[in-house]
């Protein structure tokens, strides 16, 4: 028998074979060995019933025999064309009254009679020959004593019928064995095709190859929830995998600007001597390019932690309207310098991390007074529903082309050249850090933009938990 490691070992096609094998021969195997078990037994019936019948003939002999001559002459005569019969008649004294040719010698030792008044069915073995036989007494008209009548049939053509049974029973049960051992090997080869096509599909996947699926509709019913799923894993991977591209190509190009100044404004500082207050100037450059970098850097390390499934910081219930109300008096100079508009409606209270959340209105304010045109308004409404609050930050100005809806929270991502700003500082990595914090409170962030106005809105539930 195989150990459980083993069994563990083996392929699933061989596993099904040996399985469907087993089962195969254990319900053939059965069904021979009831086929003999009942095939006996009905052989012992039909000799029982003969047993009987050839007793009825005897009793009816010895009720019309005059005398112990003429019953023997008529049971000679009634039993001796019976192959395979026997018959032994004696008297209460044990005087022998019939004896049928051929039986053997030492079955005038046999008892001849049961209990008085009964008969007895049974088996008697004598050398290597089996009889069945019955015992019973019959009253002879000639005589008022009874006399014991023992009678018994041959059982040796039952037997050999059975051992030729068993013998082609047991060429069959083997035939039967290795057709269904290769049956059960076909039906399981053909059955587990479609893993076999999945696993192709699966090993055709590379990173340059990412478009391959799983063939749902060609595989069965108990396959295609596992081709779904591995279809759905092929797409989140596959989106990833772009999204790493992208952020990859994308840090390579924004690394590579600053990086480019800082090294041309170097080159030049080091091609000639200059005064101290030019170097100033230049490390003063320099220092700004390395803080664009240092934040961008940080910007990406809290993307990555977000991303990771982090725990919030610091959960805490906090008043949303106090800490906007706080963020607006902040960018209240920038606004007044392009006579923004400020304003503040609605209330709620929510959980969460309030420097996170501060965070992500901050990014939406700045982002709001970079695209809001002079004497434009912005607008932070909160609204605080059954089961989550709102913030949502609205600006006038130009719109947004609906294609770039969608990408506008993607990394380094920047709107077209009409909304963009040659002044700005922003990396393009604001409106990300922003979706991450809403994510990371298990919430969302959307926009839309329409009739001249923006509106990011903020989406946190209450009692917030990492989703």
């Amino acid at each position: 028998m195989l150990s459980r490691s083993r069994w563990g070992r083996l392929p699933l096609t061989q596993r099904l074979t040996l399985f469907f094998t087993v089962v195969a021969a254990t319900v053939v195997l059965g069904l021979g060995v009831l086929f003999l078990v009942e095939t006996g037994r009905h052989f012992v019936t039909l000799d029982r019933i003969a047993l009987r019948d050839k007793q009825h003939l005897i009793e009816e002999v010895l009720r019309n025999a005059d005398s112990k001559q003429d019953a023997r002459w008529r049971l000679g005569d009634a039993l001796g064309y019976h192959h395979g019969l026997y018959a032994l008649v004696k008297d209460a004294q044990g005087e022998l009254v019939f004896q049928s040719q051929g039986f053997p010698p030492d079955a005038q030792s046999a008892p001849t009679g049961p209990a008085r008044g009964s008969e007895s069915f049974g088996t008697w073995k004598l050398g290597g020959s089996i009889f069945h036989t019955l015992r019973f007494e019959a009253a002879p008209a000639y005589s008022q004593t009874t006399l014991r009548v023992l009678i018994a049939t041959d059982t040796d053509h039952h037997a050999q019928f059975l051992r030729d049974l068993r013998r082609d029973l047991a060429l069959y049960v083997a035939a039967a064995i290795v057709v269904c051992g290769f049956l059960s090997w076909l039906a399981a080869r053909q059955g587990l095709a479609p893993l076999r096509e999945m696993r192709s599909r699966a090993a055709a996947v590379t990173s340059q190859k990412l478009s391959e699926r799983m063939p749902v509709q060609a595989v069965p019913v108990e396959m295609a929830d596992l081709a779904q799923e591995l279809n759905r894993m092929l797409d989140r991977l596959q989106e990833d995998f772009q999204r790493l591209t992208d952020f990859s190509s994308d840090l390579a190009h924004e690394l590579r600007t600053p990086i480019s100044n800082l090294l041309t404004q170097t080159q030049v500082a080091l091609a000639s001597k200059r005064d101290a207050a030019t170097y100033r100037d230049i490390l003063a450059s320099n220092a700004e390019e390395f803080q664009r970098l240092a934040r961008m850097v940080a910007d990406m390390l809290f993307l990555a932690k977000t991303e990771r499934g982090v725990d919030l910081p610091h959960k805490e219930r906090f008043s949303a309207r106090q800490d906007a109300l706080a963020l607006l008096e902040f960018y209240e100079a920038v606004a007044e310098e392009k006579r923004i508009r400020l304003r503040l409606e609605g209330d709620g209270d929510m959980e969460g991390d309030r420097l996170m959340f501060r965070r992500a209105v901050s990014n939406l304010l700045s982002n709001a007074l970079r695209y809001t045109p002079e004497a434009g308004t912005i607008t932070v409404h909160i609204a605080d529903t059954a089961d989550s609050t709102v913030v949502s930050v609205v600006n006038t100005g130009s719109e947004i082309d609906p294609k770039m809806l969608p990408r506008l929270f993607d990394r380094f991502y920047r709107a077209d050249p009409a909304r963009a700003h040659p002044d700005s500082e922003g990396s393009g990595l604001g409106l990300a850090i922003t979706r991450a914090i809403a994510e990371a409170h298990g919430g969302c962030v959307t926009v839309t933009s329409s009739h001249g106005r923006t509106c990011f809105a903020l989406v946190f539930p209450h009692h917030a938990t990492h989703a």
